[in-house]
């Protein structure tokens, strides 16, 4: 058995009642960020420097506005506060610091989060009774008793987490369980390695089988549609409903392309007997080696920001383990740069972003796939070979993304170009 945890979105069916209260916990989650928004600011301003989560609860557990929920409900939310602004500042996109959340229309309520000692589940009768903080316990009840309803499939129970979400119309309830599930044998003794990239999302080799690549087309244009049409309806105080419309719908939609590639991959090595997965490690590539931010100009620090590359991983080791199947995470030294048939390693080689001609063999590749090729060596310690076939090296198969469906089809492999 994997233990695992799964997120399951319920609907509130007693939205009328609770409103009221899940409002008012979602303004004070909000009055809550400001406060510690101003005194990151603050401290900012002073020393240069951002304070960080653990600094934030304790000066501001005695805050008057930290007991408006409760304890693990508001250290939650300054959890959150510094992770966007650990993120702001370590990016190089240009945007600006996170900013102050507003209690109007413009802004959505706050997330608010209650954790096990927050939580009590009625599993019978489909109710969780979430405690308030001390001084919203004041004037009204101790607590929020939320009824739910999830699809028929869905059983809920070891409930660890309960989000409440304003998403858009009403709030909805995100309910994180632990989940034990059967782990299946793994489908065969073979490889398959990843190499990930931002012209082409992914190339893929598996072991005695052919390669394939996923471009990453559709990624691109939902994001060059969708933060135009944010851009031009901001607000003057900030994002335009149409705008906050946007920025969600391309959020779900990455979210989709993510989770149904990861599934495809899985489905695909299981088809091809593989037991392990090798994935390139690419955690260290937004810094050098002496832990500052490497430059990659401004289109490719643009192109950086967006490559969710870590997400990706972490869906692909969850789908994959139900199955039986190890995701590793390997060092891609020099992968890029090696030729996988007589294992040169030249930097010329790389004639372009798409092709590979090594000098020493005359083999002509595609590059992407020339990578994934010596990433899935990296569990093997396999060395390379020199009678690999020309034909999948160089015009490997190419999976697209279909829109209408919402899945990956194969393109005819003569169509595609190293």
């Amino acid at each position: 058995m994997l233990e695992t945890t799964r997120t399951y979105v319920a609907r509130i069916t007693n939205h009328q009642q609770v409103r009221g209260d899940l409002d008012q916990c979602g303004f004070s989650a909000s009055k809550l960020w400001n406060v510690g928004r101003t005194y990151i600011q603050d401290q900012w301003d002073e020393t240069d420097e951002i304070p960080d989560e653990a600094e934030l609860k304790s000066k501001l557990k005695d805050h008057e506005r930290y007991s408006d929920l409760h304890s693990q409900s508001s250290q939650r939310v300054l959890e959150e506060l510094a992770e966007a602004f650990s993120g702001w500042y370590n990016s190089d996109d240009g945007n600006n610091p996170p900013g102050y959340r507003k209690r109007d229309d413009r802004h959505p309520r706050s997330t608010i989060t209650w954790k096990k000692r927050a939580i009590k589940h009625d599993e019978k009768h489909c109710q969780l009774r979430l405690s308030k903080g001390f001084n919203l316990k004041k004037s009204r009840s101790d607590f929020i008793l939320a009824e739910y309803e999830t699809r028929p499939d869905v059983e809920i129970e070891n409930i660890q987490q309960v989000r409440a979400v304003w998403n858009g119309d009403e709030w909805e309830l995100h309910l994180v369980c632990k989940k034990e599930i059967p782990v299946e044998d793994a489908p065969g003794d073979k490889t398959a390695g990843i190499d990930l990239g931002i012209s082409n999302y992914l190339a893929i080799d598996y072991e005695d089988g052919e390669s394939e690549l996923y471009p990453g087309n559709v990624l691109k244009e939902d994001k060059h549609y969708f933060t135009r049409e944010e851009y031009q309806t901001k607000g003057e105080d900030g994002p335009s409903k149409r705008a906050l419309k946007a920025r969600k719908k391309l959020s779900r939609r990455k979210d989709h392309f993510l989770h149904t590639l990861s599934k495809h991959i899985v489905q695909r090595c299981i088809k091809e007997g593989v037991e392990k997965i090798s994935v390139g490690d690419l955690s260290d590539i937004r810094e050098d080696g002496n832990g500052d931010s490497r430059n990659w100009g401004a289109s490719g620090n643009k192109k950086l920001h967006g490559w969710e590359f870590d997400r990706f991983a972490r869906l692909l080791e969850y789908k994959a383990e139900e199955h039986g199947i190890l995701v590793d995470r390997v060092d891609e030294a020099n992968t890029s740069k090696t030729c996988s048939c007589c294992g040169q390693i030249r930097d010329s080689n790389r004639v372009e972003r798409g092709l590979y001609v090594c000098e020493s063999c005359e083999t002509t590749m595609n590059a992407d796939v020339n990578g994934a090729v010596n990433i899935r060596r990296k569990i093997t310690q396999s060395p390379p070979t020199g009678d690999m076939s020309n034909g999948w090296l160089a015009q490997p198969g190419v999976f697209l993304f279909n829109r209408e469906n919402g899945s990956f089809k194969t393109r005819e492999q003569g169509d595609c170009k190293p």
